[in-house]
C-alpha cells in the first residue's frame, strides 16, 4: 500500500470510530473523481453534482458495509456513483416522450451535447452513454470501473464480489453488446486490451 493509499485508509479508520473531520478529509480526497465519473455517466455537471452528494451520503450511511480494496474507499464510491447515475436516467426516462414533443430550434445544442463540446476529456460520448444504459447494472459497473476510471480487472472484481475470470467474461460479453448497441466495431472507441489489465486466469 503507498502512502497515499495509506492515508486514505487511516481517514476511513477514523470515519468508521465517528471522526467527522476524517469524513470530510475523505470527501475532500475523493470528491473530484467522483465528481469527474457522474459527469461521463450523467452529461450534466447538475446531475453530476447530485450524484457525488449522493455517492458520499451512501459511503456515510453503509459505511459498515463497504468493500475497501488496498485500503481505499473509491473504488466502491465509483460504483456506487455508477448506481446513482443508472438511477436517475431510469427515471429521466419518464419525461422524454414530453420533453421531445416541445418544440425546439434544431440549430440550438441539447444540454448532452452541449456537454460533449465544453468538456470533451470528460465525457464518454452520448451515443456511448446510451449504449452502457443497455447493459445489466454489474456490467455496467464493471465496463465504468475498468475502462472509464482505468482500474485493474482484479481489483473491479473484488469491489464487485466477483472473480477475475467472471469478471474477464463480462467485460467480453460487454464490448460485444456495445459494438452492435454503437453499430458495429467502427463505433466503439478505442479501448485497452482487457487481459493487459487484470491478472491473467
Amino acid at each position: 500500500m503507498d502512502t497515499d493509499a495509506d492515508a486514505g485508509f487511516e481517514l476511513w479508520i477514523r470515519s468508521l470510530d465517528g471522526d467527522s473531520s476524517a469524513f470530510g478529509e475523505l470527501f475532500d480526497k475523493h470528491r473530484d473523481r467522483v465528481f469527474r465519473h457522474a459527469l461521463r455517466l450523467s452529461g450534466n455537471a447538475h446531475d453530476a453534482e447530485d450524484a457525488t452528494a449522493s455517492a458520499f451520503l451512501e459511503l456515510w450511511r453503509r459505511r459498515n458495509h463497504v468493500r475497501v480494496v488496498k485500503g481505499s474507499v473509491l473504488p466502491w464510491l465509483l460504483v456506487t456513483t455508477t448506481n446513482v447515475c443508472r438511477n436517475a436516467q431510469r427515471a429521466a426516462r419518464r419525461y422524454k416522450s414530453f420533453i421531445a414533443a416541445l418544440p425546439r430550434d434544431p440549430h440550438v445544442l441539447g444540454a448532452e451535447d452541449e456537454v460533449v463540446r465544453r468538456y470533451p476529456l470528460d465525457s464518454v460520448g452520448v451515443p456511448l452513454i446510451n449504449a452502457l444504459r443497455t447493459l445489466s447494472t454489474t456490467d455496467m459497473q464493471l465496463f465504468a470501473l475498468v475502462y472509464l476510471e482505468d482500474y485493474p480487472i482484479a481489483d473491479a472484481a473484488i469491489v464487485l464480489g466477483l472473480s477475475t475470470t467472471a469478471a474477464k467474461t463480462r467485460l467480453h460479453r460487454s464490448r460485444v453488446r456495445l459494438r452492435s448497441a454503437l453499430g458495429g466495431p467502427n463505433g466503439l472507441p478505442s479501448l485497452p486490451v482487457t487481459e493487459a489489465k487484470g491478472d491473467p486466469s
